[in-house]
């Protein structure tokens, strides 16, 4: 089991905290703010978080700490969403 985590800013200036797990090679996610308690656990993952999460495999990546074959599930992923 992989997890990835990140904080981003939303358009109304609060925190939201995401976490990306990937086990049995199907990947979920879920969010909440940072004044929140309770996570969201999302069925589908967005095309924004898709391409945040992206972003973030790329640069583990590139510091060999995930394999090749996930930035490729995960452009996969974005390919499908955009059709």
């Amino acid at each position: 089991m992989k997890k990835h985590e990140w904080r981003e800013k939303t358009d109304e200036g609060e925190v939201r905290l995401v976490t990306a797990i990937r086990h049995a090679g199907k990947w979920k996610l879920q969010s909440r703010l940072k004044s929140e308690m309770e996570w969201t656990q999302f069925s589908q993952i967005s095309l924004d978080d898709l391409e945040s999460l992206r972003e973030i495999i790329w640069n583990k990546y590139q510091r060999s700490r995930v394999p090749h074959s996930h930035v490729l599930e995960i452009d996969q992923l974005i390919a499908n969403r955009k059709n």
